[in-house]
């Protein structure tokens, strides 16, 4: 088994041992920034069928592979960022780009997320009060 499967085992008991401590699916998703409903089918499967979907898988081709150092590099830098400024981003700088929908911008950048260890930053907004206008 390889460094790379061996962290998706690593996700995958981690996903279940939050969820064993009574972590909802959206909770354990922001933890391991992983869509929720990943989250709900990696608790769904047996140690045996994770194996086999991480064999089957492992070798899975992404379209926008050629762009992971790029997203990589904005997403360190500006992890608040969403996909869909990185998918206008990739549009901008990459004239090339192949037409992907924009569900496959947010799945690889949320797969770069993964893959790097870039958590989602979230900048709450600052709210205060302001006098009543005349």
């Amino acid at each position: 088994m390889n460094d790379k499967n061996v962290n998706h085992w690593n996700m995958y008991h981690e996903i279940h041992k939050l969820s064993q401590m009574g972590f909802s699916n959206a909770k354990i998703a922001r933890y391991v920034v992983m869509d929720s409903r990943t989250v709900r089918k990696y608790l769904k499967m047996s140690e045996d069928e994770y194996e086999d979907f991480l064999i089957k898988n492992q070798y899975h081709h992404k379209i926008l592979n050629p762009y992971e150092d790029f997203v990589r590099r904005k997403l360190s830098q500006f992890p608040e960022t969403s996909s869909a400024q990185i998918f206008d981003w990739l549009k901008e700088r990459y004239p090339d780009l192949p037409e992907v929908s924009v569900r496959t911008a947010y799945n690889f950048t949320m797969f770069v997320r993964q893959k790097h260890n870039i958590p989602l930053a979230v900048n709450p907004r600052e709210y205060q009060a302001v006098e009543d206008l005349p």
